[in-house]
């Protein structure tokens, strides 16, 4: 029994503060979901922020023109139900080789999933009408307008992937162009969906708040996985080939005594020799 507690023990311990953020944190962001498609009915019925709407569609409007259209379409389908699962999948796939660690899947993945239902929530919470079919660039959309689902969950995936994509790499300057393309994509994704007039521009505004308040939830969650680990963990992180493994277990205590100064042959001295005294 206790060889078997040790065992999931070293998989399960240094995840428990990270499962339990994102649990915590993803409720919350429903929650905050939930209020805010409140709040945001009443402001739009007294025509408050929605004063922004009419106007940045009619600003779109202007500089429609096939070609452009064409390729803001095509660029916007990449943040859609079928795109972004293909490019999230790909980056994490190379997040999981670069880390050589699940962690990728399990932040991503989770952060995905909780942005999909603060989405579906939101949509079906509000219910507003998008714009009028004849301001809009086919092919047309049916599905409630608030929250933008392509802004949130762009968000949401390429904020994450920013940020761990920003931990592998040890340059500032690297980390700086890695920020900004996030950035600038995110952004463009948004106002491509108020430019084809999918989405009014409160919409757009929204999911990215909604988004990098979740995406702050994640990045909160990962440090305090670290945090704890460092703490009651011994060993650096956990990859394939090395599950953490908790101080004080039998398996550390003779990693510890194999790699002491005065033990004997061990593997812990140089040239496995026996140290002279």
């Amino acid at each position: 029994m206790k060889s078997l507690t040790d065992r999931y023990g070293r998989w399960l311990g240094p995840y428990a503060a990270l499962w339990i953020t994102l649990i915590v944190g993803g409720i919350l962001v429903v929650t905050l979901t939930l209020l805010s498609a409140q709040v945001y009915d009443a402001v739009v019925d007294q025509n408050g922020v929605s004063g922004l709407d009419k106007p940045a569609l009619q600003l779109a409007k202007e500089y429609r023109n096939p070609g452009l259209d064409t390729a803001v379409t095509a660029f916007t389908n990449v943040g859609g139900g079928i795109g972004m699962p293909i490019l999230a999948s790909i980056l994490v796939a190379w997040l999981i080789y670069a880390s050589r660690s699940w962690r990728p899947l399990i932040l991503v993945g989770g952060a995905a999933a909780v942005s999909v239902t603060a989405t579906s929530v939101g949509k079906t919470l509000l219910g507003r009408t998008r714009p009028d079919h004849i301001d809009a660039v086919p092919p047309f959309e049916f599905s409630p307008s608030f929250p933008s689902g392509h802004t949130l969950n762009t968000t949401v995936v390429i904020g994450i992937v920013v940020y761990l994509v920003c931990l592998e790499l040890r340059k500032t300057s690297a980390r700086t162009w890695v920020v900004a393309a996030g950035a600038v994509f995110i952004i463009a994704m948004g106002l491509s969906r108020v430019f084809l007039g999918h989405h009014w521009l409160t919409d757009v505004m929204a999911a990215w708040l909604i988004g990098a308040a979740w995406v702050g939830v994640v990045i909160l969650a990962h440090r305090l996985f670290h945090h704890f680990r460092r703490r009651e963990h011994a060993g650096p992180p956990p990859t394939f080939e090395r599950p953490a493994h908790i101080k004080g277990s039998k398996a550390d205590q003779a990693e510890h005594l194999q790699g002491a100064p005065d033990a004997g042959g061990g593997p812990g001295n140089r040239g496995g020799e026996a140290r002279p005294g």
